[in-house]
């Protein structure tokens, strides 16, 4: 009869994993190191309750521990390197490629798993022996790997289980016990959850910057395209109405010298006309003079040439001799001078313009703005301001301020209303270009821009430069620009539109309007009408209210210095509504 094979494995404490060291039997059936069993029951977590590490069976009291005689031998033979009898094989088994079976003989099978606790690799049928062996306590399994001694302390050959805090590194029982006694330790599970939180928590807080930075940067992309197609649209406009004032000029001086001319030319034919009238009197006198020469009577020629008469006086000639200096000389130096005070002009400026945008380049760091004392008006580094000498040339030539709603128009800026920052009381249409309020809460998402409290909205796009653009409404609204930054949550007047610091509104009704700016409010003596107009001027710190018509009413104007891209929004009363003009502007 042949012998029942034995390995190994079945020798192993499930505590250690080691081959038994004075083997021990619980009541249950399960055996262990004696050393193992006491350590399991002597630690805090279990609080005098007395186990079994496997099966989980309470025992109660204490059980007393004593030597298996049989299980103590067979390990002897085992450790002696007596033979245990092992079944043949049947078949020769195929040499496995890649990670082989820990249990098979050298050449076995393929491993297919590997234990992370026990530290072995299985094959199939080894693997289902382990899986029914740790049924009720599973270990860790994964892909069969051959590096799996990694996870053995060096030194003693032991699973590293734990995790000494103090020395940052993983230990094994022993090392706890022995080089490492009074460290803080705690299971290497344990560990690597803390461990794996606290990189999940720095990998979702440097997700989260860089997302925001992300945000900054798109922002400061989108202000910068909109800030220079503002200074370019505005730039064009005065070189426009520049050249066309200039052209103007040439030709009234052009008139002008016609006109010198004229007036020149007809003194001095007027002269010539007399001159010629007396050529010929003096041409007639001539030829009675010769005709009485020929007589040969000498008192008749006495008495026939007292009557003749010659001019004794020289012609009086107008003096034009300053006239083609004054034309040309004079006139040519002068517009020489002109064309020079404005190069010189141009070039100064662009130069101080050249010099900032490239300070502004070398000193640009992320939220720069924030550690600064005096905010950057964005709308400096694109807008050229005139120098003092040339201001008073150059007011002669353009007006900097739109005096009609063609003028106005040559601004305009379709805007839209952003979803994410409307009150859930506010119910958006057409495209995010129309609102209303409604007597129910709409089901819109969380968003940290979103206002709580104020039926209010903003629109998507800041503004920067000279931008104008208009709105119909119905009820009770207001129309209001305000800083980003400005408090989205609360009840308080830091989130209310024309209420604080970062905010300007006009409070429009039926029967009266009204505006607000940091707790200051003025009462327009006019009347709002159905369509209101906004123009900002951001260089300029203007911000100014229409009825619009034509010509248009202004309704309140606002000089102050603006700091930050201005946004324009509304507040919108319950039952109300408010609708954005959209149009092409003018070419």
């Amino acid at each position: 009869m042949a012998s029942p094979a034995v390995s190994v494995e079945q020798l192993c404490c499930p505590v250690c994993l080691e081959v038994l060291r004075e083997p021990v039997t619980v009541p249950c059936g399960h055996s262990y190191c004696l050393r193992c069993i006491q350590g399991f029951w002597d630690s805090p977590k279990q609080r005098g309750r007395y186990s079994c590490p496997q099966c989980r069976q309470l025992f109660s009291p204490r059980p007393a521990l004593s030597r298996n005689t049989v299980l103590g031998e067979l390990v002897e033979t085992l450790q002696r390197g007596r033979t245990v009898p092992v079944p043949p094989p049947t078949r020769p088994l195929p040499r496995p490629q890649g990670v082989g079976c820990s249990v098979c003989s050298p050449g076995g099978s393929r491993a297919l798993k590997s234990c992370l606790v026990c530290l072995r690799s299985y094959c199939g049928p080894h693997l289902r022996v382990h899986e029914e062996r740790f049924r009720r306590d599973p270990h860790k399994l994964i892909p069969a790997s051959d590096h799996l001694r990694e996870k053995l302390c060096p030194e003693h050959g032991k699973l590293l289980r734990l995790y000494c805090l103090t020395h940052q590194q993983c230990v094994c029982s022993q090392c706890a016990r022995e080089g490492h006694r009074g460290h803080h330790t705690v299971t290497v599970d344990d560990q690597r959850a803390t461990q794996q939180k606290r990189l999940e928590d720095s990998s979702s807080e440097s997700l989260q910057r860089l997302k925001e930075a992300e945000r900054e940067l798109k922002y400061m992309i989108r202000l910068v395209k909109h800030s220079t197609e503002a200074a370019i649209d505005e730039s064009e406009r005065i070189f426009s109405k520049m050249i066309r004032s200039i052209e103007k000029e040439g030709r009234e001086l052009k008139d002008l010298l016609r006109a010198e001319e004229r007036l020149a030319v007809r003194e001095a034919e007027d002269v010539l006309d007399k001159v010629q009238r007396e050529i010929a009197a003096l041409q007639r006198t001539d030829a009675e003079l010769q005709k009485l020469s020929a007589t040969d009577d000498h008192v008749y020629f006495i008495q026939k040439s007292k009557s003749l008469r010659f001019p004794a006086k020289t012609v009086e000639i107008p003096n034009t001799e300053e006239l083609p200096y004054v034309m040309y000389k004079s006139l040519r130096g002068a517009l020489t001078d002109l064309k020079n005070s404005l190069k010189e002009t141009f070039q100064q400026e662009f130069s101080r313009i050249s010099k900032k945008e490239t300070s502004l380049k070398e000193g640009s760091k992320p939220r720069a703005s924030e550690n600064t004392k005096e905010p950057v008006n964005p709308d400096t580094t694109t807008q050229p301001s005139i120098s003092h000498t040339a201001a008073e040339d150059l007011n002669a030539l353009y007006d900097l301020e739109p005096q009609t709603r063609a003028d106005l128009l040559q601004y305009y800026n379709n805007i839209a209303l952003d979803p994410n920052t409307a009150n859930p009381y506010l119910w958006l249409a057409e495209g995010s270009q129309a609102v209303t309020t409604l007597s129910e809460a709409q089901p819109y998402p969380d968003h940290p821009d979103r206002f709580g409290s104020w039926a209010q909205v903003l629109c998507r796009a800041g503004m920067a430069g000279r931008c104008y653009w208009e709105v119909e409404w119905e009820g009770r609204v207001s129309i209001c620009v305000c800083y980003k930054s400005m408090s989205r949550k609360g009840r308080g007047d830091d989130s209310k539109m024309g209420h604080n610091a970062k905010s300007w509104s006009l409070d429009c009704s039926d029967t009266l309007c009204t505006f607000h700016h940091d707790r200051h409010s003025v009462r327009v003596p006019a009347a709002c009408w159905r369509r209101i107009g906004v123009f900002l001027d951001f260089r300029a710190g203007t911000l100014s209210f229409y009825n619009v018509s034509d010509p248009m009413l202004q309704l309140h104007k606002v000089q102050t210095s603006f700091s930050q891209p201005l946004y324009p929004g509304f507040w919108v009363g319950l039952g109300s509504s408010l609708r954005l003009r959209w149009m092409r502007a003018p070419e």
